[in-house]
């Protein structure tokens, strides 16, 4: 009771009051609108900096189908014009020529994803194709001095190119559709697909020729047939940023794991280089045996940054930039005592300085970071009185300015650019006109001492101007975010949003507990072995916190929602805090520690999480912490959903949680997805999950009872 006390004469209410520009809705924000709002990503600059070219995703409101196109617009401001339109199909990752004069991206117009490329000296002219690999193209890097190219795709591991007639995969030996694998494979599936043994996600160098288009032979980035076993990008998170080109334009780096029979229990990736001459590449990062990751060589060719964590098998470490002189191969740390974990990395065009990304309490803004000193200099982006929310894809420009991607709770993302000692502009426009018809919602930002007396942060978010609901009061509800090492920060989600949420009428609540990101290492590194301790003490000191400073919300009449971590809650919730909510809803929560430990397929996490032991070694560790040993004292309706396709929470966890509902004859709902994943993708799936999710919270929160 002290402690609840001390935490309430705490409480500090939000620096700024909102993250949401001037607005003046007309109408409620429906599923229907989070599923059709357009997404912006990918931004492009021109090398003369005149130009910038995205992709953006639209959604028709009736089929439902999405189509990504690209937009130019130009820097100095003006209205943005759809260009490289191939009729029936996508368009996306845009990228210049290094003299300007093309515009290169993928698109799936032949029938195939391949690298198209489009004229922009001539005003008329059509988009061509520069590619004709056998396989999809996944992605691609243009060379710094314009005569080469990286693609990569999934191919088999002894294909010179992208694509062979044959395919490598050796799964299926004999005459059924049984897929076998020997107790030397490591991952047999991996986040929401069966591994296919033989074919990888593999990289290759081409020239480019006097006329744009693909030339020449092939050179695999991984080297001879059995030099590397594992993925380039890594799977099935890795992208664009795993690869770089040498300055010069010679040699290039990459991401990747060795892959066997112990790639399920590490995190161990490198930042390999290779020469592009049929030799073996080299290993960059040397013997660390934790993840490397962010390989960016700098412009003048003299230093190779990339971002590594210290301790093996942990995936959620902190990321600490690291810096090597590629003459004399001398290394260091780089602004090693910031306790920030570094999210992207972006050089200075005179190589003099980093711009990375990292969350940092609620926000997740831009940081300089100067390689000489290591000085470390948080850059304000954000319009003024807007929070910097979450800034992305950042790149630095010759002037001292940047184009970036800002989203944040109250607007999906967009494209930004701010002149050098400038707040950002907006470039993209593609939601205004739809946001500006919807009813806005205010987001505050709180304080209070959590577990132990540490500073936790929380947000709440309501309907503007909102009278209240039953009793004239808001019915609340309490988001837990998954991770669990994580952070429900001041962003946009097509997934989990605050603000559809707050706009049917909710108060809703979220906390930054013991185990999120953006607060220093210790804090993350806090929920090891404690799952259902400080993490639950702050969602109950938070939660006390935020209605004692808010009596227009309804604490009496709440429930709490989470995926993930957070839907692991709402089943410790069920056994551990039994009697606070009138609901819960469990999204790919996970339910019991001995059927998680052997079904996910990452079995670092879960060693980890619980001590570094496999649970047959340490029991003890496991069901500390285990909901399902508190089936007894579970009392709350709730609605689980799952995804058949989840291999990190088998979606058995789901069912176990809905079977001991039954069985206690708790009212209960089973929401199954057949083909979704750890997430829900699909927008008519996003429509039917909302749908589901507000008639449950209405059912108990709304009916008067």
């Amino acid at each position: 009771m002290t402690r609840l006390k001390t935490a309430l004469g705490a409480l500090a209410i939000a620096l700024s009051a909102t993250s949401l520009p001037a607005q003046t809705g007309q109408r409620t924000m429906t599923e229907q609108d989070l599923v059709t709002l357009k997404r912006v990503s990918a931004p492009a600059v021109s090398p003369d900096g005149m130009w910038v070219v995205y992709q953006q995703t639209d959604t028709d409101p009736a089929s439902y189908k999405r189509a990504t196109g690209l937009w130019r617009v130009a820097t100095k401001g003006g209205a943005p014009m759809r260009i490289a339109d191939l009729a029936d199909a996508n368009e996306n990752t845009p990228a210049f020529s290094r003299d300007g004069k093309r515009l290169y991206f993928i698109s799936g117009k032949s029938g195939s994803d391949q690298l198209w490329m489009l004229d922009l000296t001539a005003p008329d002219a059509a988009p061509v194709q520069a590619s004709a690999f056998k396989a999809d193209l996944a992605g691609f890097l243009l060379s710094p001095n314009g005569q080469r190219v990286l693609v990569w795709g999934d191919v088999a591991r002894d294909c010179p190119t992208l694509g062979c007639d044959k395919s490598g995969d050796t799964s299926s030996p004999g005459p059924g559709t049984g897929r076998h694998y020997n107790d030397g494979t490591g991952f047999v599936r991996h986040w929401d697909s069966w591994e296919t043994p033989g074919n990888y996600s593999r990289a290759f160098a081409f020239g480019l020729g006097a006329d744009g288009k693909i030339a020449g032979e092939g050179a695999a980035l991984d080297g001879p047939v059995g030099v590397l076993t594992g993925d380039t990008p890594t799977k099935p998170m890795g992208g664009v940023e795993e690869l770089a080109w040498a300055a010069d334009s010679a040699s290039a780096f990459f991401v990747a794991r060795q892959a066997d029979r112990g790639e399920p229990l590490s995190t161990d990736t490198d930042v390999w280089h290779s020469m592009l001459d049929g030799k073996a590449p080299h290993k960059a990062s040397k013997d660390n045996r934790a993840a490397d990751t962010l390989p960016s060589p700098s412009p003048d060719g003299q230093w190779l940054a990339w971002a590594a964590m210290a301790r093996p098998g942990y995936e959620a470490d902190r990321q600490v930039i690291q810096l090597m002189n590629l003459k004399t191969h001398e290394r260091r740390s780089v602004a090693a005592n910031w306790d920030r974990s570094v999210g992207s990395i972006a050089w200075t065009p005179d190589s003099k300085a980093l711009i990375v990304t990292a969350e940092d309490v609620l926000d997740n803004p831009a940081f300089r970071i100067d390689i000489a000193s290591g000085k470390v200099t948080r850059l304000k982006l954000a319009s003024a009185g807007l929070s910097e929310g979450r800034i992305g894809a950042v790149t630095p420009l010759k002037n001292g300015g940047f184009v970036f991607t800002r989203d944040a709770v109250a607007n999906p993302a967009e494209v930004y650019l701010a002149d050098k000692g400038k707040p950002g502009r907006s470039l993209s426009r593609a939601n205004d006109a739809q946001l500006a018809q919807l009813n806005p919602v205010t987001s505050a930002r709180f304080s209070f001492k959590g577990a132990g007396g540490a500073t936790v942060w929380g947000q709440i978010h309501r309907p503007a101007g909102a009278s209240g609901g039953v009793g004239g009061k808001l019915p609340v509800l309490l988001f837990v975010h998954g991770g669990p090492q994580g952070s429900f920060n001041d962003s946009w989600s097509f997934r989990w949003n605050p603000r559809i949420f707050a706009s049917q009428g909710y108060g809703v609540v979220s906390i930054d507990f013991h185990g999120s990101t953006g607060y220093g290492q210790a804090f993350t590194d806090s929920i090891r072995q404690d799952w259902g301790g400080k993490p639950l003490e702050d969602l109950k000191l938070g939660l006390a916190a935020a209605l004692a400073a808010n009596p227009d919300l309804d604490g009496d009449n709440a429930c709490a929602l989470g995926a993930s971590y957070g839907g692991y809650m709402m089943n410790w919730i069920q056994g551990n805090w039994p009697t606070r909510f009138k609901c819960l809803v469990n999204h790919n929560g996970t339910f019991d520690a001995l059927g998680m430990a052997y079904g996910t397929e990452e079995w670092w996490f879960t060693e980890w999480e619980n001590g570094g032991k496999p649970y047959h070694e340490d029991p003890a560790a496991y069901e500390r912490w285990n909901p399902a040993a508190h089936i007894a004292k579970w009392q709350t309706p709730m609605l689980v959903v799952l995804g058949e396709k989840d291999y990190r929470v088998p979606y058995t966890q789901g069912l176990g949680a809905f079977h001991a509902l039954q069985r206690k004859g708790i009212p209960a709902e089973l929401l199954v997805f057949p083909d979704e994943n750890h997430w829900v993708l699909g927008p008519r799936n996003s429509l039917q999950w909302h749908q589901t999710v507000f008639a449950w919270l209405g059912k108990h929160l709304k009916s008067g009872k």
